[in-house]
C-alpha cells in the first residue's frame, strides 16, 4: 500500500491540521502500531536515538505498508545522510537547527534532483528497484517534503529568510532549545521562549507555510491549544513519551503498595 506523498504535500501547504507520530525506537513493530493511530505522518528521531540506516528503511517500510508518509528526522546537516534515507523511501526529511538561508539551499541542493538540486540518480528501495524509477523521478520534486525545524534564538530572528524557499514546506518549532539558546533551558513557558514561538507561527502564516509543534502529552484540550495558537501540525508525543508516562504512572501505583 504506497501512501500519497503528494496528498500530504497539499496539506502541507494549504496549511490543513496535521498529526504526527514519532518513534525513537528502531523496531519496525512499535512503527507498525503507531501507523495504526489514524495519524497523517511519522516521523523516526535519528536525531536523538541510536537508530541506525538500517532501521530507518525497516520503519520506512513499515509505514508505507500501513499507507501512512514517513519524514525522518536526520541526526545533523549532512549530505550523505539524507540521500539514504530518501533513497530507503522516505517521502521527505525533517531537518533539525536550520538558521541560515545558505543552510536551507544546501538542504534543497541535497533533497531535489537536478535542475533544482544535485541529489543523484540511483537505483534503491525508493525507485522500486528500478521498477517506478521514471515515475519516482519525475514526480519528486515536486511531491518531497522538506520541514526546517527552528531551535534557536538566531533562527527565530532570521525566519523570514529561511521560509522564503518555495521548496521549504513548513517549520517545526524546538521550544526546548530555543529556551538554552536564550539561557533559560527547560523554561519553555517563559514569555520569550512563547514570543519566539508566536513569531514563527506568524511568519509561517505570512509565507503559507505549515508550523509544527510537539506535544509531548497530549489531550483534547492542550491539543486545542496549538490549533488556537497557530500551529497546523501536531506531533503527539512519541513512543518514548508514551513509555515514560506509563513509567510515572506505576511508580505512583507500585508505591501504593509498598
Amino acid at each position: 500500500m504506497k501512501p500519497n506523498k503528494n496528498t500530504l504535500k497539499t496539506k502541507f501547504q494549504n496549511r490543513d491540521l496535521l498529526f504526527a507520530g514519532w518513534t525513537s525506537m528502531g523496531h519496525p513493530q512499535v512503527t507498525e502500531m503507531l501507523a495504526r493511530s489514524g495519524v497523517d505522518f511519522i516521523g523516526i528521531d535519528i536525531e536523538h536515538s541510536t537508530i541506525s540506516q538500517e532501521q530507518s528503511q525497516r520503519i520506512i517500510a513499515a509505514c508505507h505498508a500501513d499507507g501512512v508518509c514517513c519524514l525522518p528526522r536526520v541526526a545533523s546537516h549532512n549530505s550523505e545522510t539524507i540521500k539514504r534515507l530518501l533513497d530507503s523511501g522516505a517521502d521527505g526529511v525533517i531537518v533539525p537547527t536550520v538558521e541560515t538561508s545558505e543552510q536551507v539551499e544546501k538542504l534543497i541542493e541535497w533533497v531535489k534532483y537536478p535542475p533544482t538540486g544535485k541529489r543523484g540518480y540511483g537505483i534503491a528501495r525508493a525507485q522500486g528497484y528500478g521498477h517506478d524509477f521514471q515515475e519516482y523521478t519525475s514526480q519528486w520534486n515536486e511531491s518531497s517534503i522538506l520541514i526546517i525545524q527552528i531551535e534557536s534564538i538566531s533562527a527565530v530572528e532570521n525566519i523570514e529568510q529561511l521560509l522564503k524557499f518555495d521548496e521549504v514546506d513548513g517549520a517545526m518549532v524546538g521550544p526546548y532549545d530555543i529556551s538554552g539558546s536564550l539561557g533559560i533551558p527547560g523554561q519553555i513557558d517563559n514569555e520569550k521562549v512563547l514570543n519566539a514561538g508566536r513569531e514563527v507561527v506568524e511568519a509561517c502564516r505570512k509565507f503559507g507555510k505549515a508550523c509544527g509543534t510537539q506535544d509531548t502529552d497530549p489531550t483534547p484540550k492542550s491539543v486545542q491549544l496549538a490549533m488556537d495558537s497557530g500551529y497546523t501540525f501536531v506531533v503527539l508525543a512519541s513512543d518514548v513519551f508514551i513509555l515514560w508516562k506509563w513509567g510515572e504512572q506505576m511508580q505512583k501505583l507500585i508505591a501504593e503498595y509498598r
